[in-house]
Order: C-alpha cells, then structure tokens, then sequence
C-alpha cells in the first residue's frame, strides 16, 4: 500500500506538472485532504519533480541541443558565419531574460515564498488562474520565434514571476504571458517550456542540497523510484495532450477545471 502511494503521487505530479493548473498546488490540495505525512516529504517532491523534468528534457532534446549548439557557435565563429546561428543566440538569449525575474525573486525569497503556502491562498491563486486562462481564450498570435523580442521575454518573465505565489501555474502563467505577447500557439507553448528549463534545472540544484543534508532512509528508495518513473511516463503522455490542446485553441477547458477545484477549496477548508 505505501508502494501504491508513492506510485499515485508520482501520477499527479506527471500530469500536473505541464497542464496549466499548478501540480504544487494539487500537492498541497491532496495533503490536506488526505491528512499525510507523505505530502510533506519535500525529498519525495524533488525527485518526483526531477522524473517530470527527465521528461520534459526528452521531448525538447533536439531543441535544446541545437540552441546551445547554435550559442556557442556564434560566439566563437567568424563574423561571415555569425548570421547562419543568429536566430538561435538570440533565442537563447530570450530564454536567459525571460529567466531573470523569476530567478532574482525566487532566490531572494524562496523561504517566505514557501512559508506562506496555504491551501487557501491555492484555492485563491486557482480563480486567478482560470480568469488569466479565460482572457486568452481567443488570442491568436502571428508571431514566430524568430519574431519574439526582448520586451517581450521581459514581460513573459514576469508572468512566470507572478507563478511563484503558491498555486499559480507557472505554465499556466507563462502561456498567458506568450498569448497576450502576440506569439502563436506553437511558438507559446516552445518558449512556456524553454523558460521551464532554467527555472527547474536551478530549484533542483538547491532542492538537491537539502536532500542530501537530511539524507534519504534506504527504506523509501524503492517508493521513490516507482514515483519517479510514473511521473516521467505521466509527464511526458500529458505534455503531448497539452500540445494538442493548446494547438486546437481550447485552453478555456483548463479555465473551467481551475475555477471547479478553487470553488471546492475554498468551500471544503472554509
């Protein structure tokens, strides 16, 4: 049984974690409704979060292995060749600003950020959310990646800034950032992404500290490894249902769910 529990919590933060509703939220939702200790396990967290983030690498890896490609080849290229890897320097450049405002405040106060975490504020942080989710409902943007500027990055980042108040998604936020930014759906959901990368990659390397402070009891490793590859798997197959939404213009669904569990929260834990 508490082998299956570890499997069903790798499950939700599989298919939570691309879809716009938040997974730490819903991590936070089904601890105080199922009243335990697991859901506090912030070792369990960061390796179920590492198993969504393996996925995510995997379908981005041609990607990413082209833009950083392309990053350095234009940095140390001669000038004739520069302009063959232009694009790409500036798309990486994009995903670095479009990066800062989120990594300035998260560092600076991730402590707060997390203690203030309460199952009510996820319940508000839902409303906002599904109108956020709302508003973009018909936004169907021209631009390319190609066409994405440094303004843009700008205010796309703060929107992910915004994703730090307990239970706003941050793909959620992101996406809404892109849309308003004029981006079209396929180009949104690239960059929603990208900017995924360096955020997770620099929340791992600290989560990473802790766990390995406090250790982890040789007990738990079997539990752990099952919720990793089920949040893998669940990440990867929900990111590709995302893809499809999102292309076919029906991010209000999210919004309609969103705004379903925040009315239960806040009637539920009133």
């Amino acid at each position: 049984m508490e082998l299956l529990k570890y499997i069903i919590l790798g499950i939700i933060q599989g298919i939570t974690e691309p879809l716009p509703i938040s997974s730490s939220g819903h991590l936070l939702i089904f601890r105080e409704l199922f009243n335990t200790n697991m859901f506090n396990d912030l070792n369990f967290e960061t390796i179920v979060n590492f198993g969504s983030f393996l996925a995510i690498l995997l379908i981005f890896w041609k990607d990413i292995v082209k833009l950083v490609t392309s990053f350095f080849k234009y940095l140390f290229s001669k000038d004739k060749e520069k302009k063959n890897y232009l694009n790409d320097f500036k798309y990486c450049l994009l995903i670095i600003i479009g990066s800062i405002p989120v990594g300035i405040i998260g560092f600076i106060f991730k402590d707060k950020i997390e203690s203030i975490a309460s199952v009510k504020e996820v319940g508000i942080a839902l409303i906002i959310t599904a109108i956020a989710l709302f508003i973009v409902k018909n936004c169907n943007g021209k631009k390319k990646d190609n066409e994405i500027t440094y303004k843009d990055a700008i205010i796309i980042g703060l929107f992910q800034m915004a994703a730090l108040m307990p239970g706003l998604s941050r793909s959620g936020m992101v996406l809404v950032g892109c849309l308003l930014c004029g981006l079209n759906k396929e180009s949104s959901l690239k960059y929603t992404f990208m900017l995924y990368f360096p955020v997770s990659v620099a929340a791992f390397g600290l989560s990473m500290v802790d766990v390995i402070n406090t250790g982890i009891d040789s007990s738990l490793i079997l539990g752990y490894g099952f919720g990793l590859v089920a949040a893998f798997i669940f990440t990867y197959l929900t990111y590709n249902w995302l893809s499809n939404i999102v292309k076919n213009g029906k991010l209000w669904k999210f919004s309609i769910y969103c705004l379903i569990v925040s009315l239960f929260v806040l009637i539920y834990f009133r």
